[in-house]
């Protein structure tokens, strides 16, 4: 395939076909908003699953890399009751097929894997539009433009990309989750570290949740979720962090110290990260020369499988594309077929106002699960 590949968005999934692509010889060039490698923070820790991300390393063939930053015992869980009682408590024995590693350590890896200047910073676009005959103009906020027939929108959930294939836009679940840092865990916070323990906690009640994840150099990642409409959130001067704090904390009155211990003794300002998503199921009619993966096709709400589905896509798209050099259009279908009954599926957690979202409820289902 000569037609060079246009990928709008630097992030796991675009990451994962331009590597793939690299790997079959096929030119490609990423456009990234982002001013550099290092402009802002990855988040948290990532469990790269066995039958989809991992599956997307192998086709990259980078498996080797992957194993070399997996953080041993984080696939270790606890699940806790509001009360703080240890409901469930299960060890990282290495057998299980979800790993986890720091977001940024994996989006390095893939980028490492690049040839230099694949990926081009500083490169925001403010608009698309079709030329005809599968040509697609790239409009970026500089002025500057790209005209490509092959153009690939990894650009995440609000996506410059989409409008040239689909109307939908993402809408808020109803739900957000505000982001807290314990550092220096085991010594400046030891009782919240040991309900966490050695890998992730989960302490589900129904319209209040904290999950929590022990992350590289002893820190807690804590993500607190609320359901609550957005004007509910308006409503809270995010920017004072000590208000901001109490009155999240507020919503937990009569949770185990421990657990709300995440949340108060927060080493770094609280951050509000309203959640959206597309319909379930959006698909679009095939339009030549042009794609999406990732959070642009399917932005679902957190279930622990978005970042490995993009992965997957990239992966699949790339060796689509290469296994039909000739005919762009084939391998777009081939991949789409594949790609829209996959990310159409539903997460079988229990949806945070569900009268079953507590930590019985939740250990029910992981044994029924099991059976």
């Amino acid at each position: 395939m000569h037609t060079p590949v246009t990928i709008i968005g630097a992030g796991l999934g675009g990451l994962t076909l331009a590597r793939v692509l690299h790997v079959h010889g096929i030119p490609v060039t990423v456009y990234e908003a982002e001013s550099s490698p290092s402009a802002r923070a990855q988040g948290g820790l990532l469990d790269i699953h066995d039958y989809n991300g991992q599956l997307a390393l192998k086709a990259a063939g980078l498996m080797d890399e992957f194993h070399a930053i997996v953080l041993e015992g984080r696939q270790a869980m606890r699940v806790l009751d509001r009360d703080g009682t240890v409901l469930l408590d299960q060890a990282d024995d290495g057998t299980g097929g979800r790993p986890e590693v720091p977001r940024g350590d994996l989006r390095k890896l893939l980028l490492d894997s690049l040839p230099a200047g694949t990926v081009r910073w500083g490169h925001k676009v403010s608009r698309t539009r079709a030329l005809g005959e599968g040509r697609h103009e790239v409009t970026f906020a500089d002025g500057g433009t790209v005209v490509t027939s092959m153009l690939v929108g990894a650009d995440g959930a609000w996506s410059r990309v989409r409008p040239l294939l689909s109307t939908a836009t993402p809408e808020y679940i109803g739900k957000s989750v505000v982001e807290t840092y314990l550092f220096d865990a085991g010594t400046r916070h030891p009782a919240a570290a040991t309900a966490v323990g050695g890998g992730m906690m989960i302490a589900p009640s129904p319209g209040r949740e904290i999950f929590a994840h022990r992350e590289k150099d002893d820190t807690l990642h804590a993500y607190v979720g609320l359901s609550e409409p957005q004007d509910w959130f308006a409503a809270i001067d995010f920017a004072d962090a000590a208000t901001a704090t109490a009155r999240i904390a507020q919503e937990f009155d009569g949770w185990a110290p421990e657990l709300t211990a995440l949340i108060t003794d927060s080493d770094v300002a609280p951050v509000l990260r309203p959640l959206y998503a597309l319909p379930t199921g959006h698909r679009w009619d095939r339009v030549p020369g042009v794609t999406l993966l990732g959070d642009a096709a399917h932005l679902a709400a957190p279930n622990g499988e978005g970042a490995n589905l993009a992965m997957l896509d990239g992966a699949e798209l790339g060796e689509a594309l290469a296994a039909h050099p000739d005919d762009i259009e084939t391998g777009l279908t081939e991949y789409e077929q594949a790609m829209f009954p996959r990310s159409a599926e539903t997460d079988e957690m229990p949806g945070i106002d569900s009268a079953d979202n507590t930590a019985h409820g939740l250990i029910n289902m992981f044994t029924e699960k099991g059976d």
